[in-house]
């Protein structure tokens, strides 16, 4: 039997039609999408299969990736008894592999991170919030660039630490459009300011911590069958009062991503990747070379997933 750790992407990851082979082909995604559109009151079937302009809303797009990756992990659960060594999520799917470690029932995670979506647009409105890309500048480099800007009256802070040479800063929108040619003349092959209108894991979140604290109280058990990763520390928890704390930080924290495949991948023999796409799985070939990532993102990707293990 292999050693595996289970993980999950985050936002970013999705798309139109994510989920529809395992809702056209199972049960089991047929039912968690009912009951999830009950629960929350918004008709998952159209949010996920039919072009819409919720799909990249944040509010209507952390249910959606999160719904689709407990799909995911509930119709390979079926067809296989593996447990997971240790789980993990980047970002939003840190709230899936609660859901996998038993902490907390999909249900309630569905309408916990429809929450923690509306939350972070509340904590952003009005405010020009933005997030940019930076590819092929170190760690240090974009730390130490990122507070000197700070100190002088720009809002940027580092955000996401995907793999070397790929990270995304948040902040005001205008301080990052303005900051593009200074990355790149420090050395960044690109810094693309993405499409989006929140920025996530920075301290303009602030206010969203304290909304959300309250649901994470609510909805999360001591229930937890496997430990979990954090995406603020790198280390793992397997308590509550530690979901708690650890789920508020990360709103303002950055999500060591990277930092969490390299301190937990000792004893793995392989990662399976839950959910729609491969995000994780190309940024993992990146991390650790000699371990594979295997995905369940359909049934074409089950079925050769569990040919391999």
């Amino acid at each position: 039997m292999k050693n595996v750790a289970f993980i999950f992407p985050g936002q970013g990851s999705q798309s139109v039609g994510m989920g529809k082979d395992f809702f056209d082909n199972s049960e089991i995604a047929k039912e968690m999408i009912a009951k999830a559109s009950a629960r929350v009151g918004f008709d998952f079937e159209e949010l996920l299969f039919s072009e819409n302009e919720n799909l990249g809303k944040t509010e209507y797009t952390q249910p959606a990736i999160l719904l689709v990756s407990c799909i995911a992990l509930e119709i390979f659960k079926e067809k296989s008894s593996i447990a997971p060594a240790f789980v993990l999520g980047h970002s939003l799917g840190e709230f899936s592999a609660l859901v996998a470690s038993g902490a907390i029932d999909y249900l309630d995670a569905v309408e916990l991170v429809h929450k923690r979506g509306l939350f972070m647009n509340e904590a952003c409105a009005g405010a020009g919030a933005g997030m940019m890309a930076l590819v092929g500048l170190d760690d240090e480099t974009v730390e130490t660039m990122t507070a000197k800007q700070r100190e002088e009256g720009k809002k940027i802070w580092a955000a996401n630490y995907n793999m070397d040479g790929q990270i995304v800063v948040a902040g005001i929108k205008a301080d990052l459009e303005s900051l593009v040619d200074t990355y790149k003349e420090a050395g960044a092959k690109r810094a693309i300011v993405l499409d989006m209108s929140v920025a996530s894991h920075c301290e303009l979140l602030e206010s969203a911590v304290e909304k959300l604290t309250p649901y994470l109280n609510d909805f999360i058990t001591d229930d937890f069958k496997v430990d979990v990763i954090s995406n603020v520390t790198a280390k793992s928890y397997n308590s509550k009062d530690e979901a708690v704390e650890l789920l508020g930080k990360q709103l303002i924290s950055p999500v060591k991503y990277k930092h969490s495949i390299l301190a937990n991948s000792e004893d793995i023999d392989c990662f399976i990747e839950f959910g729609n796409g491969a995000v994780l799985k190309g940024l993992n070939r990146k991390i650790v070379k000699s371990i594979p990532t295997l995905n369940v993102s359909d049934m074409k990707s089950l079925e050769a997933t569990l040919e391999k293990l």
